[in-house]
């Protein structure tokens, strides 16, 4: 049987749920700015984007002038509403107890607000030191950029084929793919919507699972098939 060398998660909708609550302010933030959205839009169209490249790709698509006011506000209020309401995947902690190879985080969380979370769900010892900030490679290295995850593979010094990650977003993927890893999507998080699985796997992800629960047996099978192709 092939097993993997590196496991490597995302954070946000894959570790702590906190994709919803980022759905809920910047919706907010949105509708006031002049650009109605819902909550339930924002998760399928952005989940796994910055709030800077959220407001680029609004900016190209109507002509609305978005204040870079709204990158302050939105970091501010973001973070006191995760600091407070945060939560774990539910089967997180079950799910990385049995999983005995190696693993990390890649997210484009900044690095405090990862501490933070993490601190905050009781994951930071499961991870620490390897949790990575793709912003702190530079503004222009975060997913859907491929970076992040090679700067991980660099890092163990193993091969990106032989790295499973698990993503939610199509953007996660499509980074993961491009690094050359394998990948399993993950709808368990509140921000999920009918077509998520669907999305997932157009993106690039061979597999998708709804519960954490799921993923230790999932990993093995992925290195099954590995093994035998």
């Amino acid at each position: 049987m092939s097993e993997f060398d590196l496991i490597i998660f995302d954070c946000d909708g894959v570790l702590v749920d906190s994709e919803i609550i980022a759905a809920q302010v910047e919706s907010r933030l949105l509708t006031e700015a002049g650009y109605p959205i819902s909550v339930e839009e924002m998760g399928e169209r952005f989940a796994g984007m910055t709030w800077k490249n959220i407001l680029l790709a609004i900016e190209k698509e109507v002509d609305i002038p978005l204040s870079a006011s709204l990158i302050d506000k939105s970091e501010k209020l973001l973070d006191a509403r995760l600091e407070r309401d945060v939560k774990v995947i539910e089967g997180v902690k079950l799910a990385l107890s049995r999983i005995t190879t190696q693993a990390c985080i890649c997210s484009n969380s900044s690095s405090q607000r990862l501490d933070m979370m993490l601190t905050k769900v009781g994951l930071k010892p499961y991870f620490a030191p390897h949790i990575f900030s793709a912003k702190d490679l530079g503004p222009d290295k975060v997913k859907p950029r491929p970076d992040i995850f090679l700067h991980a593979i660099d890092t163990f010094k193993v091969n990106a084929s032989r790295t499973v990650v698990i993503e939610d977003s199509v953007h996660g993927i499509h980074g993961a793919v491009a690094a050359g890893c394998r990948v399993i999507g993950f709808t368990g998080a509140s921000h999920t919507y009918p077509s998520h699985a669907d999305r997932l796997t157009d993106a690039g992800a061979e597999t998708v699972i709804a519960r954490m629960s799921d993923l230790p047996a999932t990993i093995a099978a992925l290195g099954q098939w590995a093994g035998a192709v």
